[in-house]
């Protein structure tokens, strides 16, 4: 608002006819400098005011920046119109010349660059600001008895809180009573409901959809996984990433570079130059220190870290340290844990093959109504699969169970033992009539078992903790970026092997205990590899630590995640190519919008110096080179912000 008329007043003078005269015949060209001064002097000191309080103590100990430059290239224009018009005798004959919408200029559109980058930063941030958005504004706790609304910041833990269809979960918790299917696409990315029982945890910020429920309030406040998130991604956002460091370096030596390169062309100019060589010499040296003030070079680096940073949170991936965004896309080798990474980490029956003459449910029902007295994993996946196909359970008698072995007892009246082949064969009960299936099981990576009722072989079992079906898709994705991978397993090698051959991992670290986890990470790096480290367990913290990124499964431990430098949120290990993928983009994002800072700097650093004056007369005015400064800022944001369209496979 003030900057508008300042420039029509004194540019509008020689571009538009008539506005010379009608200033003359109306305030006069005295009063006309007076109200440029006044306009000026109010913008140089009032909104841009924030320039010297910055830029004048890092000159004044020698460290200056690209504020210092601003304060420079104004105070030049805004000093030399102020003796201009209050002492013109001071100056040489015809030099007496003002450039008071110069210096008003240059501040308004560095701020206009700023505001621009703000609104960058806020864009950048709306995936954030739709969760902070998610969570609603009351509850319905339970209160006497019955259901009262509260506020959402009165809801303590402990409280019980009903859900009807279609509301939001206004808290993390656990379900108490009733069921549902609740759209958790915002925090995982998957487009399929989850169905929610009692025992179920839920999320804030979530969506109920059919049924009705209540649960219990676990976490509350800064604790849901919501605020963690958003705080995860603000730090992100807000850190330097290692090429930031060598960005502030190399501006610590651009800037005194540039204001000896505008002393020396005003000494230029000023010897060598034509009458009104003070003019000319002033004119060009601030011309020069404002087309070099290096706010692209500024904007570079955190504006594509927001960015960045703001999409990979709207696929799911949380980088919770930025540096991570830049040493993710050196990563040469990708080590994975076994279970609860590559697989779903909970046993399944995956194979349960019938000898002739048998029926198959009567069979399950059979093992399964044994199994339910132990208390082995694999006992419990063989019930999990009965009650799943419906299969009901009978009473047990006579139960005995032999560790390393297996168990044996009474069901209907039928005499039922399941167990390892050793088992049978001390049972005298050949099991080589299911020889090639357990061939086949073994060369899969599966222990098979083996069940008899009344002494003849009814059937050959095998549990197993089944590959996530997104594993094979993510380890061809991670093929396909040219790196390695790698798995870590506490398991035999021959099971870790059949895995490795069926997913086609690389390199196999087997029989690891927890502790050796950190051992291994350090032996993928000979040869001055980087490693990447996924991994969901407590046991894996210090391994998610040791390498030079760690990536946890979000659907994994709270330490877990702690202990990383990236989140999956959704437990899906495609995550892993597609956060490497943002990486090497967001990178080279950077990597332009530096190389354009620097170019633009170097070209027209000459151009604003004059080097083009003795071949065709072109100088440029210092309002032309503030718009030009402004512009480089312009295309660095605009470039940056690409990356909200980036879409990694």
């Amino acid at each position: 608002m003030l900057t508008l008329p300042l420039f029509v007043l004194e540019m509008g003078s020689h571009f538009i006819p008539g506005v010379h005269e009608l200033i003359m015949d109306t305030i006069g060209m005295r009063n006309n400098l007076y109200l440029q001064f006044g306009l000026a002097t109010v913008v140089l000191f009032g909104p841009g005011l924030r320039f010297f309080q910055k830029g004048v103590p890092n000159l004044l100990r020698w460290t200056p920046d690209m504020n210092s430059l601003v304060v420079l290239g104004t105070s030049a224009a805004w000093g030399y119109s102020v003796v201009a018009t209050f002492m013109p005798g001071l100056l040489p004959p015809g030099t007496a010349n003002v450039y008071y919408e110069a210096a008003a200029v240059i501040v308004t559109l560095i701020l206009l660059g700023r505001y621009l980058e703000a609104r960058a930063k806020g864009r950048t941030s709306q995936a954030i600001k739709r969760l902070v958005g998610l969570q609603p504004k009351t509850a319905f706790v339970s209160h006497g008895g019955e259901f009262v609304e509260i506020q959402i910041s009165e809801v303590v833990v402990g409280d019980v809180i009903r859900i009807r269809p279609g509301e939001k979960i206004p808290v993390d918790g656990t379900v108490v009573e009733g069921s549902s299917y609740i759209d958790e696409s915002m925090i995982t990315g998957e487009p399929v409901p989850v169905q929610k029982s009692s025992g179920s945890e839920v999320v804030g910020g979530t969506i109920n959809k059919t049924g009705s429920f209540t649960f219990k309030a676990t976490k509350v406040g800064s604790d849901t996984l919501i605020a963690q998130i958003i705080k995860m991604v603000e730090a992100a956002q807000g850190s330097k990433l290692p090429i930031q460091a060598l960005v502030d370096k190399v501006t610590g030596w651009f800037v005194p570079a540039v204001i000896l390169a505008a002393v020396l062309t005003f000494v230029a100019w000023y010897v060598f130059g034509p009458s009104p060589a003070l003019t000319f010499a002033l004119v060009n040296a601030v011309a020069v220190l404002i087309i070099a003030c290096p706010c692209a070079m500024g904007l570079a680096t955190p504006t594509s870290i927001m960015v960045g940073t703001g999409r990979a949170a709207e696929l799911g991936i949380l980088f919770r340290k930025g540096e991570a965004l830049q040493s993710l896309r050196e990563t040469d080798v990708v080590a994975l844990d076994k279970t609860g990474t590559l697989t779903k980490g909970r046993p399944e029956l995956t194979d349960f093959i019938i000898a002739d003459s048998f029926d198959a449910d009567r069979v399950l029902a059979l093992v399964a109504s044994l199994e339910s007295l132990s208390e082995h994993p694999i006992a419990e996946a063989i019930v999990s699969a009965a009650k799943a196909k419906g299969v009901g359970l009978a009473t047990v008698t006579n139960f005995v169970a032999t560790p390393g072995f297996g168990v044996r007892g009474t069901v209907d009246g039928s005499d039922i033992l399941v167990g390892a082949d050793r088992a049978l064969q001390l049972h005298k009960i050949d099991v080589s009539r299911f020889a090639r299936e357990a061939e086949r099981l073994g060369d899969s990576g599966k222990s098979p078992l083996y069940a008899a009722i009344d002494g003849r072989l009814a059937a050959i079992i095998a549990v197993s903790d089944p590959i996530k079906e997104t594993t094979p898709q993510a380890i061809k994705a991670l093929h396909n970026l040219g790196l390695k991978v790698a798995m870590i397993t506490g398991d035999n090698r021959r099971t870790a092997e059949a895995i490795a051959r069926q997913l086609g991992i690389d390199e196999v670290i087997a029989e690891v205990l927890p502790e050796g986890k950190v051992e291994a990470i350090k032996r993928l790096r000979h040869d001055n590899r980087k490693v990447a480290f996924i991994g969901d367990g407590i046991n894996d913290a210090p391994a998610l630590t040791e390498a030079d990124v760690g990536l946890a499964v979000g659907t994994g431990t709270d330490i877990a995640i702690e202990s990383a430098d990236v989140v999956l949120m959704s437990g899906d290990l495609n995550g892993v190519p597609k956060a490497i993928a943002l990486s090497k983009a967001t990178i080279l994002n950077i990597k332009q919008n530096l190389f354009w800072a620097f170019a633009y700097n170097v070209l027209l650093i000459p151009v604003a110096a004059g080097v083009l004056y003795p071949v065709n007369g072109t100088l440029m005015s210092p309002i032309f080179a503030a718009a030009a400064m402004a512009m480089s800022s312009v295309f660095v944001l605009g470039n940056a912000l690409r990356l909200r369209r980036a879409n990694p496979a």
